[in-house]
């Protein structure tokens, strides 16, 4: 064979060869990043990030349990799930058992780091070259948030239904659920829980409902309305009302009454409605009396302390005091 057909058939030779080892090395670049495993998790966890829960509900290859509330999968509540987390990074796949593997994912929650694992599964190739992974199967866990004396709530931002005063969110995971109330009349701290696995059930969230500021003062305004009212009545014992004066002596002038010291309204959640502490106070009574013997006249200016109970009814905006009064 002539030399320079030997050239020429090398060349070619050289060429296959470079052709296929670049094609051997793009298909393992190819299967290391495209189509790995890790980036099916980086995929995963970028639709949680976009709010797009169809497409991470798919990715994850994992079902929704039955009778969960499913707010926290999608749009804006699912969104702030993802960005409560804090430097998520995606680790390498670690071999478990064949065509299985783990991949680690770390992240930070209120400055903690955390760890999740994902189990994937090899389950062919496309084109007879990369690997086509998949999430093994899960059933997506849940967050219980419950409310005392309430039949709502919100949670990432979005408001939730509470039937009975509880439910059980579905939820993705890495994510951090937050929980609040807040209302004209009535409000709960934040709770938050980081939802991290399936094998891990997240706590709970029980929010504590509180009486606002403003709802006191409503209560207070009506048990102030109620005690001036029983002060403007001129006689012993004003009807109905918590404070009355005892005495033998006869009346020589006029009753004044009036209030020295208001109760002041404490409000507590019970059995599903909201009660009020029993309420404490002093009036003063101003008058003039005859001694039944003597016949001497005097000025009287006591104070009487009282004490009373009230129930108390909130429907929507009205708020209804009923004061309770034993003698």
């Amino acid at each position: 064979m002539h030399t320079p057909v030997v050239k020429v058939l090398a060349a070619w030779l050289l060429g296959l060869m470079l052709v296929g080892a670049g094609f051997i090395a793009t298909v393992v670049l190819l299967n290391g990043r495209l189509y790995g495993p890790e980036h099916q998790v980086g995929l995963y966890l970028e639709a949680l990030r976009q709010g797009d829960g169809g497409k991470a509900l798919g990715l994850l290859n994992a079902t929704v349990p039955e009778g969960s509330n499913p707010t926290l999968l999608d749009g804006e509540a699912l969104r702030r799930a993802s960005a409560s987390l804090g430097d998520v990074e995606v680790g390498d796949a670690r071999t478990t058992d064949g065509d299985r593997v783990e991949v680690p994912v770390t992240y930070s929650v209120d400055g903690a780091e955390t760890t999740t694992v994902f189990p994937l599964q090899r389950t062919g190739t496309e084109w007879g070259f990369f690997n086509v992974w998949r999430f093994e199967h899960t059933v997506l866990p849940t967050v219980e948030v419950s409310a005392l004396n309430s039949v709502e709530a919100t949670v990432n931002g979005v408001d939730v239904g509470l039937p009975d005063g509880r439910a059980a969110l579905a939820s993705f995971y890495p994510a951090v659920v937050d929980a609040t109330y807040e209302g004209k009349y009535f409000s709960a701290p934040p709770q938050h829980a980081a939802v991290t696995s399936r094998e891990t059930p997240p706590p709970a969230l029980a929010l504590a409902m509180e009486a606002t500021p403003e709802l006191v003062q409503a209560v207070n305004d009506q048990l102030h309305t109620f005690l001036d009212g029983c002060a403007g009545q001129t006689v012993f014992q004003p009807t109905n009302c918590p404070f009355y004066y005892l005495t033998n002596e006869r009346l020589a002038g006029g009753i004044a009454w009036s209030i020295e010291e208001y109760p002041s309204a404490t409000i507590t959640p019970d059995n599903g409605q909201w009660s009020l502490a029993p309420l404490r106070g002093s009036a003063r009574i101003d008058t003039r009396l005859r001694d039944f013997f003597s016949g001497a006249i005097r000025d009287v200016s006591e104070s009487v302390p009282f004490e009373f109970e009230a129930d108390l009814l909130v429907t929507g905006d009205t708020i209804t005091v009923t004061p309770v009064v034993r003698y």
